[in-house]
C-alpha cells in the first residue's frame, strides 16, 4: 500500500515538473524568442504595417478603410458580408466577398449602376469618363472585402476629379499616383497596386502645403 501510494506521489510529481517546465518553455521562452525575434527583424510588420500621420497612427497599409469624400481617392467597394454603424472607417463586421458568379444577373446588375456612377463621379467639364474606361476593381470588392489597395488605372482614373476638387495641376496629382505605385512583389507575384490610404495622406500634406 505504501509502495503504491508513493509511486503514485512520484508520478505524480514527475508530472508536475513536466507541466512546468512545458509552461515555461512553450507558454513563456517560446512567446518571448518569437516576439524578440519579430520586433527585430520584422518591427513594422509585428506592429500591424501602422500607418502614421500627424504623430499618430491612421490605419494599417493591409487593410482597406471607406468613407472618404470625393475630394480624395476612392478605394474598391467593400461590400461584405456585415456593416456596423459604429466605425465608419470599417463598416465589415465579417470580411468576405458577396460569392456570386460572373454570370449573376444581380452582379452584372450592380455592375453596369456602378460603372454608370463611377463614370459620372470621375468626369471633370474637361475630362469625360465612359463606363467603358472604368476598370473592374472600381466596381467589384476583393474577396475579403478589406483590400487597401487599387489598381494604377483605378487611381489614374481619378486623377482628374481630384485635381479640380483640391485646386491642383492634373500634372501634380498624376505625379503623387506614380510615386505611391508598387509594381509586383518580386517582380513576378501580383500585380502592379497603389494603396489608398498612404495616398490620400500624401494628397492632404500636398494640398495643405500648398
Amino acid at each position: 500500500m505504501n509502495n503504491s501510494v508513493s509511486n503514485t506521489a512520484r508520478l505524480l510529481g514527475a508530472g508536475l515538473r513536466a507541466l512546468l517546465v512545458l509552461t515555461v518553455l512553450t507558454g513563456v521562452l517560446y512567446p518571448l524568442a518569437v516576439t524578440g525575434i519579430a520586433q527585430a527583424a520584422f518591427h513594422h510588420q509585428a506592429n500591424g504595417s501602422e500607418i502614421k500621420a500627424d504623430g499618430r497612427v491612421v490605419g494599417s497599409s493591409l487593410i482597406g478603410q471607406q468613407g472618404y469624400s470625393l475630394d480624395y481617392f476612392q478605394p474598391r467597394p467593400a461590400n461584405g458580408l456585415g456593416e456596423n454603424s459604429v466605425n465608419t472607417q470599417y463598416k465589415l463586421i465579417l470580411s468576405g466577398a458577396t460569392n456570386r458568379s460572373g454570370d449573376n444577373p444581380e452582379l452584372i446588375k450592380w455592375v453596369k449602376e456602378a460603372k454608370a456612377k463611377v463614370a459620372k463621379e470621375n468626369s471633370t467639364a474637361d475630362y469625360k469618363v465612359k463606363p467603358s474606361q472604368v476598370p473592374a476593381d472600381a466596381v467589384t470588392s476583393s474577396g475579403s472585402g478589406l483590400d487597401p489597395d487599387i489598381s494604377p488605372a483605378y487611381a489614374d482614373l481619378q486623377v482628374h476629379r481630384v485635381a479640380e476638387r483640391n485646386g491642383l495641376a492634373v500634372a501634380q496629382v498624376r505625379k503623387l499616383v506614380d510615386e505611391h505605385t508598387e509594381g509586383r512583389t518580386l517582380g513576378f507575384m501580383g500585380e502592379p497596386r497603389v494603396n489608398v490610404l498612404e495616398l490620400n495622406i500624401a494628397l492632404r500634406e500636398l494640398v495643405e502645403g500648398d
